[in-house]
């Protein structure tokens, strides 16, 4: 299993937020591209990136720093976060992004997630963010009535590769994610599914392995100290 160190960007700060509330930001650090450098020094194999002002406010807002890392480290990233058309997807392969996460724009518009699926492959992502095993969409702020497994069986239906799934009541919260719905897509899909939200320690990054997951996306945990990064990716 991958573990996939997140980066979240604020208004060019590197921060986390609580259950993605807007007003709820923790910043841990200013210079998010010393943050990706140390990560991939400590032997990460891949970041994740959210551009949270994107994700609120419907386009891309941190492209010139995201730029940035991607070009300081060699290993791949991944980047989320108000990407909805097809020009946005490409500025961001074009500069060096591995994977590009689309999240609302693949709940609300299938026809322009199947044809993105067929243009760009496994070079897409899409982020099922719910609360209490429904889809939330729009920076987390609406919460529809469509079951999360549902949805992905829709979406590996049209061709989708990699599944990104958090549960937003427990992102920030450093509870443990939800592995009843992990398990599920998990055995009923055959795409990779990368869990996200409320991993708070080695043993939860342990048993989300043992559930056979492609990757496990981690941010507050690392921040805080309640898991040494460094130290568990040597084991």
């Amino acid at each position: 299993m991958i573990v996939l160190p997140a980066i979240d960007l604020k208004e060019g700060q590197c921060v986390r937020l609580i259950q993605g509330k807007k007003d709820s930001a923790n910043v841990y650090s200013s210079n998010a591209v010393e943050i990706a450098q140390y990560f991939e020094n400590i032997g990460a194999e891949f970041i994740h990136i959210v551009d949270l002002d994107g994700a609120f406010e419907g386009e891309p807002k941190n492209f010139d720093l995201i730029k940035q890392i991607v070009n300081s480290v060699s290993i791949p990233v991944e980047v989320g976060g108000g990407i909805r058309d097809e020009k946005t997807i490409q500025k961001y392969l074009d500069n060096g992004v591995s994977r590009v996460i689309i999240g609302t724009k693949a709940i609300e518009d299938i026809k322009f997630l199947e044809n993105i699926l067929k243009k760009f492959g496994d070079k897409i992502a899409v982020s099922l963010d719910a609360k209490n095993d429904y889809i939330a969409t729009k920076g987390w702020t609406e919460v529809s009535k469509e079951k999360v497994l549902d949805k992905a069986k829709e979406l590996e239906g049209l061709g989708l590769k990699t599944l990104i799934y958090t549960d937003i009541s427990r992102d920030g919260m450093l509870s443990e994610p939800n592995y009843e719905v992990l398990k599920d897509l998990n055995n009923n899909l055959d795409i990779n599914i990368i869990a996200s939200g409320g991993v708070a320690n080695k043993d939860q990054l342990d048993y989300l392995k043992s559930l056979n997951l492609y990757g496990a996306i981690t941010g507050k945990a690392i921040y805080e100290k309640k898991i040494d990064l460094e130290e568990y990716l040597q084991n």
